[in-house]
């Protein structure tokens, strides 16, 4: 199951106000941003996942996704942009 990041309510971005260590019981609370990839949809987040387990090559990528190469080019580029906006 993904991680929610937009509220379902009002579609603004969530925040993580607590974690919980489930072997000691620690509890951190405070108000914390998702990490950036934890924000992108999850056909995204398998991109960069793949890409980094194709080492970053785009040629491998194209193959393994059996796209063409200005096809994967183009996800790629999207995905930076939209990460580009998050930061």
């Amino acid at each position: 199951m993904m991680l929610p990041c937009i509220c379902p309510s009002c579609q603004s971005p969530l925040k993580v106000k607590s974690l919980r260590c489930e072997n000691c019981k620690t509890e951190v609370s405070g108000l914390y941003e998702l990490p950036v990839i934890s924000r992108l949809k999850p056909d995204e987040q398998d991109f960069i996942l793949r890409f980094v387990k194709c080492s970053g090559s785009l040629k491998e990528m194209a193959k393994h996704l059996n796209l063409s190469y200005p096809t994967v080019r183009n996800l790629l580029d999207d995905i930076i942009l939209k990460i580009n906006n998050y930061e």
